[in-house]
């Protein structure tokens, strides 16, 4: 079973709420990061899935800010549109 998030579950989330979960990651691979320089981990592979979800988190966060700048262009008559 993975221990990532599921991209289903994040995009579900409300913005503010996938920003805090960034948050929250980065300072846990933070201390982990920290403590693997002066001890060994548990679980070394953490790092790495920590990492991920943080990327898929600000991926959709990503794309639902590019989604909402097509939907105000397209509504203004901005790009693409034959004159």
């Amino acid at each position: 079973m993975p221990k990532g998030l599921i991209v289903s579950d994040v995009r579900s989330m409300a913005d503010a709420d996938i920003r805090a979960k960034v948050t929250e990651l980065e300072e846990e691979r933070f201390r982990l990061e920290f403590r693997s320089a002066t001890e060994t981990l548990d679980d070394p592979l953490q790092l790495r899935w920590i990492r991920r979800d943080v990327a898929r988190l600000k991926t959709v966060l990503r794309e639902r800010a590019l989604g909402s700048t097509a939907q105000s262009d397209a509504a203004d008559g901005v790009g693409g549109g034959a004159a």
